[in-house]
């Protein structure tokens, strides 16, 4: 396990910053709800009859001036879209940064086997995002309990589980993607994040385009969804994780076939 303990010692900088940020906005956000009650009342009545755009983020399904309602949504736009680009970060870079830095030779002189690197970089990887989350739930709730709500637990710990699989989904999607690079992959791992979130809008504006629900994590894992349902909608998280297998079997399967640039 020295590899995966090395990838955690090296990005935890990177970890401390993202989750450090990240807990700060939503914290934020949370603290500020006590003032803006009476305000968010007025502010959900609009959204809620703004039509296409209430649809495109599915602001017609909450009540926003509640608590839970106006959680879903920051917690979203905060931790929705923040982690996923965190993840998307990750998941390119994980395996093509040895390429990219000139390591691999170096690593690959170890007696250690491609299938291990792959596997303790994927592990890596995933307790990188476990730690954000997790902390950002705590920084959460104690925020809830700063400003006197008494949150519903398992609905909020089905809205963090959401994006956390959302997260996990995308690292492991770019986690595939990254054993067929030989540089970072910056743009693109951003760029795929900001597809699949620009996806789940474009489902949630017209019927023609709700196939994209399947192919987009953001589907599941929208917390006013979670919200407006009471937990996640599997029909959407199955393909998913499908998503996410076929990610991880593809690294496992080039990285081990791949003539890597020293």
């Amino acid at each position: 396990m020295t590899l995966f303990f090395h990838e955690i010692r090296r990005d935890a900088a990177k970890l401390a910053v993202w989750t450090a940020v990240i807990a700060a906005l939503l914290f934020v956000s949370i603290i500020i709800y006590p003032q803006m009650t009476a305000e968010l009342e007025e502010m959900g009545d609009l959204f809620s009859g703004m039509g296409e755009f209430s649809a495109a983020f599915n602001m017609d399904k909450i009540n926003f001036g509640e608590f839970p309602g106006y959680f879903a949504v920051e917690c979203g736009n905060v931790l929705g879209l923040g982690g996923a680009f965190f993840a998307a970060l990750l998941g390119v870079a994980a395996l093509a940064g040895e390429e990219r830095d000139r390591t691999a030779e170096f690593l690959l002189t170890h007696p250690v086997s491609r299938a291990s690197v792959v596997a303790q970089k994927l592990f890596a990887v995933l307790a990188k995002i476990l730690i954000l989350n997790l902390v950002v739930a705590l920084v959460s709730v104690f925020g809830a309990l700063a400003i006197g709500e008494k949150a519903d637990a398992g609905l909020f710990s089905r809205i963090f589980l959401g994006y956390f699989l959302l997260q996990t989904q995308i690292a492991c999607v770019l986690f595939g993607v990254s054993a067929f690079l030989s540089g970072g992959g910056l743009g693109l791992g951003l760029g795929a994040a900001f597809v699949l979130y620009f996806f789940n809008i474009l489902a949630n504006l017209t019927d023609d385009a709700a196939f994209l629900r399947y192919l987009t994590p953001f589907s599941y894992a929208d917390g006013t969804v979670i919200v407006a349902a009471g937990g996640i909608e599997g029909k959407y998280l199955v393909p998913g994780l499908l998503f996410a297998a076929a990610g991880v079997g593809a690294a496992f399967f080039w990285y081990r076939r791949k003539d890597i640039r020293a």
